[in-house]
Order: C-alpha cells, then sequence, then structure tokens
C-alpha cells in the first residue's frame, strides 16, 4: 500500500481512510505497509507510528496488516516492531539490511536475533536491486527452521529464483510464497507460488484479486483475460525517468482517481500534468472487473 501524504512529514487521513476502503472492497485479503511502495525509508518514524495506528484502527480485523519494520538500525526494527503489535498489526515485514551489503552469515545472525525480539509473525521480503542483497536459498532453508517465520515475499524478478523458492515449501508446508513484480502473478502461480504483493493494486485491487481467483478456480481463460489488463497497467510504469517512477505512477492513479493526494515523500517529486495525463489516459484503457 503507498502511504498517502499531504506533506513530506503529513500523513493523507482521510485519503488512507479512503484507500483502506477501497482495497478492502475491492477483495484483498490483507495490507502491506511501509513497503518499498510506501516510501518507508522517507518517512519520519513519528508519521509511521500514525500510520501504523490509522490502518489498523480503520482495517478493524477485516483483512490481516503486515507492517514492514525495515530499518539501518536494529533498535528501531524492534520498536516499530513492537508498536505494530500493540496496534494489533497481523505479521511484520523484513527486507535486509541496506547502505554497508551483510554476508549472508551476518544476515543469518541478524534475523536470528531479531526474530527472538519480535512478538508478531515474520515475512522476510527479497528485495535485492535497492537493499543489493539477496536472500540466498541455503540462507532461507537454515531461516525455515524457526516457526515464527512465515514465508517470503520475492520482488527480484527472477523467476528462476522464485521457483526455487516455492521447493522450501518442501521444508515449510505452511510458508506463503509471494510476488512482487505484478505482470508475474501468473507464472509465479504456475511455479507453486501463493498469491502476489502488487504495487498496482492500489488502483485496481478487484483486477488483482479476480485474476489470483480464476487461476485457484482451474479457470485459466478468465485468468488470462484480466492478466491482460494487468499487463496493459504496466505501462504507467514507463512514464518518467527514475526508480521512483513506480510509486509516482500509483500515487498518480490514485489522484486521478480521487482517492488519495498524489504527494511524495522527500526527496522525490509527484508526477506534474504531461506525465500524470499520460497515466490518466493509461487508466481510461484498462477494463476492470
Amino acid at each position: 500500500m503507498v502511504t498517502p501524504l499531504l506533506t513530506y512529514d503529513e500523513l493523507d487521513r482521510s485519503g488512507t481512510e479512503r484507500l483502506l476502503e477501497h482495497l478492502i472492497e475491492g477483495g484483498v485479503s490483507g495490507v502491506f505497509i511501509l513497503g518499498t511502495t510506501g516510501e518507508a525509508q522517507c518517512l519520519s518514524y513519528r508519521l509511521r507510528r500514525e500510520l501504523i495506528e490509522l490502518v489498523t484502527n480503520v482495517v478493524a480485523g477485516r483483512v490481516s496488516v503486515l507492517v514492514g519494520i525495515t530499518d539501518t538500525a536494529f533498535a528501531e526494527s524492534v520498536s516499530l516492531a513492537n508498536h505494530a503489535a500493540s496496534c494489533g498489526a497481523d505479521a511484520l515485514v523484513l527486507t535486509t539490511p541496506y547502505y554497508f551489503p551483510v554476508g549472508q552469515t551476518e544476515l543469518l545472525g541478524y534475523t536470528r536475533r531479531l526474530v527472538e525480539k519480535l512478538s508478531l509473525p515474520l515475512m522476510l521480503y527479497n528485495m535485492p536491486s535497492l537493499t543489493k542483497v539477496w536472500f540466498e536459498i541455503e540462507t532461507l532453508k537454515q531461516l525455515a527452521e524457526d516457526s515464527r517465520i512465515v514465508g517470503v515475499k520475492d520482488s527480484s524478478g527472477d523467476l528462476e529464483y522464485y521457483g526455487r523458492l516455492t521447493e522450501l515449501k518442501k521444508l515449510r508446508p505452511d510458508w506463503s510464497i509471494l510476488m512482487g513484480p505484478e505482470a508475474n502473478l501468473i507464472e509465479s502461480m504456475q511455479l507453486g507460488g501463493d498469491g502476489g504483493v502488487h504495487g498496482g493494486a492500489n488502483i485496481f485491487p478487484s483486477l488483482f484479486v479476480k485474476c489470483y481467483n480464476a487461476w485457484q478456480q482451474g479457470d485459466e481463460t478468465k485468468a488470462r483475460e484480466y492478466e491482460k489488463q494487468i499487463t496493459a497497467l504496466q505501462a504507467i510504469y514507463d512514464i518518467g525517468k527514475y526508480g521512483s517512477r513506480f510509486i509516482k505512477a500509483v500515487k498518480s492513479g490514485l489522484g486521478i482517481l480521487e482517492i488519495c493526494s498524489d504527494h511524495m515523500a522527500e526527496p522525490f517529486n509527484h508526477f506534474l500534468e504531461p506525465e500524470r495525463l499520460k497515466v490518466a489516459e493509461i487508466l481510461k484503457t484498462i477494463s476492470t472487473p
């Protein structure tokens, strides 16, 4: 889920409430806040806590709430995790530490030490393009020994790696293996994955939910029809120049639909009129369920 903002350090509270209702009405199984699309690392700790409180209050147990706790400081991850637990969140999400790349031995020890401090289940999040470090398969095999770790979200885009991830369910049949890149949703389920956590679902949640449901129900024809619309939506991510264009495109779409503000956290700018008009034209071409 994006983090709706009015300024760099002010939450768009009414927009957040509208977005949550939009997602829940669209049929999502849960919401993941303070992840990559949520611009978590650009937000103050005060605002992160405010968002957790607001989301858990509005959701009120209707779907699961997963909270990203990744930080460069171990103590801040623990502190945020404790706050999430006190607010009634359902689970936590952790990607690899970033800035100085860590070795796999360090990553294994770090994750184990962190889990000991947590009171909620933990999902691991593989995002090597931004953190410079992978959760390597051998590391995950060892982490699978801990019942408090409940699965992996993979945003690497590497389908060979994803296929190896799903094989870990032989060790942990209860694990959820989730896909990040939305265009790979069906391919990921063909490989044995359990679903997706997709930025585009902020805009069209029912499209992704119905694609997932159709595939799970064995209706490949209908699933592929929905997939075509998901593929068409990918054009919004080609607008703009920088890596932040993915978040800008999603927030722009939400602003166009008048769901929430499209303001970005510092140091990023939202899409201006030329880019915004391009997003609007692409959204008009998407047939939603």
